[in-house]
């Protein structure tokens, strides 16, 4: 039977942009102030998932929500089971974006809202690749769970409880990343830097705040001083700004300074393609006669953490000829002057390197200005499937049929679902080319690059169970 996956997936155009329109529209950003029993990562997550299982439910299929962590969509049977996992939470969307983050809008063919590339639309282009099989009533002869998540961009907390009642599919694909297809993800580990004790100098740095998540490069930073010159810094800070390649913004409030700046935002895989507002406000800080706790924060910022997404301050640059390089993102700065500061720095590592030897290199540059460092969220080792696997043997060739273009395997920082999974790998949705804006203002994704994807999951999907 020849069936035109690309056509077929055309006739259900409209229907498709309707339904992730309607999940881009939920601010489905993790918000634990108002986390319940029924909602434990917040309204907004719980309220995605509901939407996305009822759409499931409306359209045949059989759904299971796990205590609000993560849900699946289940079709077919057989005693193999092949998963789709994907996720339904979103990023913050911050400041800067030309259209309302949660209004999806499509303009010269793209596709925008917080969401719209990471994952929402990937999942729902996967989402009617599946739903396509099932209208087509094509023979299959293993089941497929699509599994939903609701805190990816966190601490995969929600899969960790899923995974703990349910077991884990035989093998499957995250439509979370990139193609042709990713099967190498770097090891993920994020640690905190604290610093404490007395901030008593002729400057008083009274706050510093950057970042929003670790896994982000800090779109924007500022800070509070008190006994300064305004007229001073006003001067320097200008030409502070104009000397590099940020925004900024100084004022005087009661005798109170306020400094910021506007870097761009980036996702924590390659953290060279942002510019880190936090460590840019805290090189400018750093010629200020601060003291104490404050001096040592932000002379950790500027001297050991600036502008070294390699750890080459540290002494410990590495690379694996494979998996590529060791990369440091510092994603959130928060210090208070009757506190003391702490920075969360997120790291990716390839094979060859221990996150032991991350955290001893980390741990003696801050001793060395008081700090002390400890684990900050869930240690991820790095994950590879070999490019003969018959799985992904399948999806690289529907891939260069529908496409026309080469495929390969690919290794990222990002980490995804995939990796999950002993035989899981990460496919699409992002075509090569394609600007990519995760994590970023402005984020999209290009509608006939949508429709492209979900043709290509659904074939897959089909030769994967058949």
């Amino acid at each position: 039977m020849e069936i035109n996956w690309q056509g077929e997936i055309k006739k259900r155009k409209s229907e498709l942009l309707n339904d992730l329109k309607e999940l881009l529209k939920i601010e489905s950003v993790r918000d634990e102030s108002q986390a319940t029993k029924e909602a434990p990562f917040g309204p907004g997550p719980r309220k995605a998932l509901d939407k996305f299982l009822q759409m499931a439910n409306d359209d045949g299929f059989k759904t299971l929500n796990l205590d609000g962590f993560a849900g699946h969509i289940e079709f077919g049977t057989g005693e193999e089971t092949l998963g789709i996992l994907a996720h339904v939470d979103v990023m913050p969307a911050g400041n800067g974006w030309s259209t309302d983050p949660f209004v999806p809008v499509i303009q010269d063919g793209r596709l925008y809202a917080r969401g719209s590339s990471d994952d929402k639309g990937p999942s729902m282009a996967a989402y009617y690749g599946l739903k396509l099989i099932k209208e087509l009533n094509l023979p299959v002869s293993k089941k497929v769970r699509f599994i939903l998540g609701t805190d990816e961009e966190s601490g995969w907390r929600c899969v960790t409880h899923y995974f703990e009642k349910m077991p884990l599919p035989d093998f499957g694909f995250s439509p979370d990343a990139f193609f042709p297809l990713i099967n190498g993800e770097k090891g993920n580990v994020t640690y905190s830097v604290s610093f404490s004790g007395e901030n008593i100098g002729k400057v008083t740095l009274l706050d510093f705040q950057a970042g929003l998540r670790e896994n982000m490069v800090p779109n924007e930073a500022y800070c509070h001083l008190s006994g300064t010159d305004f007229e001073i810094i006003e001067k320097k800070f200008k030409e502070f700004i104009s000397r590099n390649p940020i925004q900024g913004n100084v004022k005087q409030e009661d005798g109170v300074v306020k400094l910021e700046v506007v870097g761009k935002a980036a996702h924590a895989q390659e953290p060279r393609n942002g510019i880190n507002a936090g460590t840019y406000l805290a090189l400018f800080l750093s010629d200020l006669d601060l003291k104490g706790s404050a001096k040592n924060y932000i002379s950790f910022a500027a001297k050991s953490l600036h502008n070294d997404s390699r750890m080459n301050n540290f002494g410990l640059r590495f690379t694996d000829d494979v998996m590529g390089d060791l990369t440091m993102n510092t994603g959130i700065f928060n210090f208070k002057n009757s506190v003391g500061g702490e920075i969360v720095l997120n790291f990716r590592f390839p094979r060859g390197l221990k996150a032991s030897q991350i955290e001893k290199a980390l741990s003696e540059e801050a001793a060395i200005l008081g700090g002390t460092v400890k684990l900050a969220g869930k240690l991820q080792e790095p994950h590879y499937v070999p490019l003969d696997d018959p799985m992904v043997e399948t999806l690289l060739k529907v891939y260069e049929r529908q496409t026309g273009n080469k495929g390969h395997g690919i290794v990222v920082g990002g980490g995804t679902y995939g990796r999950l999974m002993e035989r899981g790998v990460a496919f699409g949705a992002m075509f090569p080319g394609v600007p990519d804006t995760m994590h970023q203002v402005d984020e999209f994704i290009p509608v006939n690059d949508l429709l492209r994807a979900a043709a290509i999951y659904a074939e897959s999907i089909y030769l994967l169970i058949k």
